[in-house]
C-alpha cells in the first residue's frame, strides 16, 4: 500500500485525487492546498484528510503529487525532497530551465524518484504510434495542438502550458533533438501562439504548432514516413494509416493508382490512469521502459526555452 499527498487541487489536482481513489494499492493521507474551503469539500467528498500546512501534507507519505501552479512547482519540491522518495511533479517540471536544473541535482543528491506529468504518452494512441513506428524511419512528423480555454492559465506562455507536450513526444517518438527554429506571436504580454522546428540527430524532422488563440480545439500528429502517411487524432482517440499508392496499367488500359488505407484498433484506457498506475508502480521499483523522468522534463524545458528565446528576440 503506497501512501501518497497531493498538493493542490485545482482542476489537475482534483482528476489526479479522482483517479488515486479508485486504485486499490493507494492511500491518499492527505490532500493540501491553500483554499480551505474547496478542501473541506473534496475531504468529504472522497473521505480523505486535508490540510493546509505542506509540511504536515508531506509528512510520513510514500509518494507526493505536485499539481500546483507552474510557477510554485520548485518550491513545493523543496518541501518534499529529503522527506519524501517519490515525487511526481505535473509538467513542466518548473517555470525555468534553471529552477529545472536544481531539481534535478537536488533528486540526485537526495536519491528521489521523479516522474514528470507528460500525460500525452501513456494516451493510447501515441502507444500505438510509437509500436507503428519502430519498424518505419520517419521523415516528418507534424505535431498540431490548440485551445482557446488555455488562456485562463495566467503564469506561463502557450510553449510552456500546450507545446511543451509535443517537445516531449518529439523527442519520445524521434529522438535527440539538433537544432530548433521557432516563430510565434504574443498577447497579453505572453506568447499564445508559436511554432517551431525541431531537427533530430536522427535526420528527421518536427513541426510543432500550439495555439490558445484558436478557437477549434486540435490534438492531432501526423507522420510521413519512408513507406506510409499516419494520421492519429489524440481526442477521438484513432489512427488511420496510408500506405504508398501502386501504379498499375493493363495493356491498352488506362493507368490505375491504388492505396490502402487502414484504421488501426486503439484501445479506449483513461490516459490519467494509465500515468497514475505507472507512477504507483515506480514507487514499488517497477519502473515503466517509457516513464517519463526528470531528465526528460529537464530536456522538454531546455528546448521550450530556446522556443521561447527566438520568439522574443524576433
Amino acid at each position: 500500500m503506497i501512501k501518497v499527498s497531493i498538493l493542490g487541487i485545482g482542476k489537475m489536482g482534483k482528476n489526479h485525487l479522482r483517479i488515486l481513489n479508485m486504485l486499490k494499492n493507494v492511500q491518499i493521507e492527505k490532500i493540501f492546498d491553500l483554499n480551505e474551503e474547496a478542501l473541506i469539500q473534496l475531504s468529504k467528498q472522497y473521505n480523505v484528510d486535508y490540510t493546509t500546512d505542506v509540511d504536515d501534507a508531506v509528512s510520513g507519505v510514500d509518494a507526493v503529487l505536485i499539481v500546483t501552479p507552474t510557477s510554485t512547482h520548485f518550491d513545493y519540491f523543496k518541501a518534499c525532497v529529503g522527506k519524501v522518495k517519490n515525487i511526481f511533479i505535473e509538467k513542466p517540471l518548473a517555470a525555468n530551465y534553471q529552477d529545472g536544473v536544481k531539481i534535478a541535482e537536488l533528486a540526485k543528491e537526495h536519491g528521489t524518484f521523479i516522474q514528470c506529468g507528460f500525460i500525452e504518452r501513456f494516451n493510447p494512441v501515441v502507444s500505438e504510434l510509437k509500436n507503428i513506428l519502430k519498424n518505419d524511419k520517419v521523415i516528418n512528423a507534424d505535431f498540431t495542438r490548440t485551445n482557446r480555454l488555455s488562456s485562463r492559465i495566467t503564469d506561463v506562455d502557450v510553449v510552456l502550458d500546450l507545446m511543451i507536450h509535443d517537445i516531449d513526444l518529439a523527442i519520445f517518438l524521434n529522438g535527440d533533438v539538433e537544432e530548433v527554429f521557432a516563430f510565434g506571436t504574443k498577447e497579453n504580454g505572453l506568447v499564445s501562439f508559436a511554432s517551431a522546428l525541431l531537427r533530430h540527430k536522427s535526420g528527421s524532422i518536427s513541426r510543432i504548432l500550439a495555439s490558445r488563440m484558436t478557437e477549434k480545439k486540435m490534438r492531432s500528429i501526423t507522420v510521413t514516413t519512408e513507406t506510409s502517411f499516419i494520421d492519429a487524432e489524440l481526442v477521438r482517440k484513432e489512427i488511420v494509416l496510408h500506405k504508398q499508392s501502386k501504379i498499375s496499367q493493363v495493356e491498352g488500359q488506362p493507368y490505375m493508382i491504388s492505396s490502402l488505407e487502414q484504421q488501426v484498433e486503439v484501445r479506449q484506457q483513461e490516459a490519467l490512469l494509465t500515468e497514475l498506475q505507472v507512477f504507483i508502480d515506480a514507487c514499488n521499483s517497477n519502473h515503466h521502459p517509457d516513464i517519463p523522468t526528470v531528465e526528460d522534463g529537464l530536456e522538454s524545458l531546455r528546448i521550450s526555452e530556446i522556443i521561447l528565446g527566438q520568439i522574443n528576440n524576433d
